[in-house]
């Protein structure tokens, strides 16, 4: 979301971190760059303009550090200032009361209803028991959706009879998830294409009714600063507690996540990142600021590989590795646990210094897809024996795949050096140069027997 704010302030800092010595003058033009770009990125313009006024403010009375660069220093500021902008820190739920109560509003499009969903997996991988609730009964579908996605991730999905008012479907489905033993309940609420009257009545009516612990505005990344306006909105009638911002991994310019807090004056808690409904994460602002440096999120990258890679299956590899046994079928493995951590983009803009522009649009996750076609069309023991893969071979699994000769050879070849370098000095269990003849030559003896 954020490649070109990133990439302009790079180029902004780079220009400084080349100077020996920082003027006032060079600042104000350098705080001028910064506007320009917060301004392109569909920032508030009161935000960006006050953002600025402060950097510039504490970047002038700096006191100079000798062991850094008058450049950097004004980076440390910058960066320290988007992270009070965003916030400051993770803020947290209030997740007392028997049961706690989460209501989402926002408006229609904003995907509330996924919102819930994903809140729901992420409160369950904590070891609570969500309860969702659908009390949107306006939108086609939406019942039928949440109660997919609650199967999807084993939540119970409540469900009043039709034409039941929103109001009584929260307090039924309360004393529902009291009763089954579910501790916290998520109720998706009904939005509009536009802010009116009746959709807040009716929202003010079921906070009266069930006082939830959280209000959590949903509001689409995507409309930048329209966002922030809406968020400030419901606050003046629905003082919610919290944001998730939604749709993250889209297109745009990132406007929302820097104005939305400052605007509403209401914390961002949550922010969702794709479409698969693992994909949701708490919103640390230090992190986000570092991301929007260049910096990296190396933090974020470690959570998101402990929650999904197998230990398991990584010790399983490393004793594989250890014997020089790295397969094919090790390889896909691999591959499908890198895919659960997210895109290519999303993992490559956690490393410090990288961005999806410097790799010019070599980021393709179909590219993934397509790797894993070809190796599934080979046999068990091609994977296992790559070597084997002949002419012949190579034609079948490009047609099993439906990939190209040339894309075949391209993953044979980038295998046999990422298996070189992944075994490279690690011992075996038997060594010297006399045991891989006669292993040929056995090999060769039953070729005929395997295929």
């Amino acid at each position: 979301m954020f490649e070109s704010l990133s990439s302009q302030l790079d180029d902004v800092f780079r220009r400084l971190r080349g100077r020996g010595t920082i003027s006032e003058g060079n600042i104000k033009d350098a705080m001028g760059e910064v506007r320009r770009a917060l301004l392109q990125a569909d920032v508030n313009f009161r935000v960006a303009k006050n953002f600025v006024k402060t950097v510039e403010e504490k970047a002038i009375g700096q006191s100079v550090v000798r062991s850094i660069s008058p450049g950097q220093q004004v980076v440390k500021i910058v960066h320290d200032e988007l992270v009070e902008l965003m916030g400051g820190g993770a803020a947290q739920l209030d997740l007392d009361g028997d049961p706690a109560i989460i209501m989402l509003v926002g408006l229609q499009g904003s995907g509330k209803t996924t919102a819930s969903a994903k809140l729901a997996s992420q409160l369950k991988k904590r070891g609570r028991h969500p309860h969702l609730v659908a009390a949107d009964i306006y939108r086609p579908a939406a019942i039928e959706q949440l109660i997919q996605l609650g199967e999807s991730i084993g939540v119970p999905v409540y469900r009043a009879p039709d034409g039941t008012d929103p109001v009584d479907i929260a307090k039924q489905a309360v004393k529902a998830a009291r009763k089954a033993g579910d501790d916290t309940v998520i109720i998706d609420t009904a939005g509009r294409l536009n802010i009116d009257e009746q959709l807040m009545r009716e929202l003010e009516r079921i906070r009266a009714a069930v006082s939830p612990n959280e209000i959590l505005f949903v509001a689409d990344a995507m409309t930048g600063q329209v966002a922030a306006d809406v968020a400030k909105d419901f606050g003046d009638r629905l003082d919610f507690s919290g944001i998730i911002l939604t749709k993250m991994d889209g297109d745009a310019r990132g406007g929302a996540a820097l104005s939305i807090r400052e605007v509403s004056n209401k914390p961002i808690k949550f922010v969702s990142n794709g479409e698969k409904l693992e994909e949701l994460d708490v919103f640390h602002p230090e992190r986000m600021a570092s991301r929007i440096l260049g910096m990296g999120d190396v933090v974020s990258l470690v959570e998101r590989a402990q929650e999904t890679i197998d230990r398991e299956e990584a010790e399983r590899l490393e004793e594989r590795l250890r014997k020089k046994q790295f397969t094919l079928d090790d390889f896909l493995s691999q591959l499908q646990q890198v895919k659960k951590m997210g895109s290519l983009e999303q993992i490559i803009g956690m490393l410090p210094g990288v961005n999806s522009k410097m790799l010019d649009g070599a980021l393709d996750d179909k590219a993934l897809k397509h790797v894993e076609a070809i190796v599934h069309s080979m046999t068990k023991v091609e994977r296992a024996h790559p070597d084997i893969i002949n002419g012949s071979r190579r034609r079948r699994i490009a047609g099993g795949s439906g990939r190209s000769i040339q894309e075949v050879n391209r993953l044979l070849k980038q295998f046999d050096v990422m298996r070189k370098m992944l075994t490279r000095g690690k011992p075996t269990q038997k060594s010297g140069a006399q045991q891989q003849p006669r292993r040929a030559k056995h090999f060769g003896k039953r070729r005929k027997s395997l295929f």
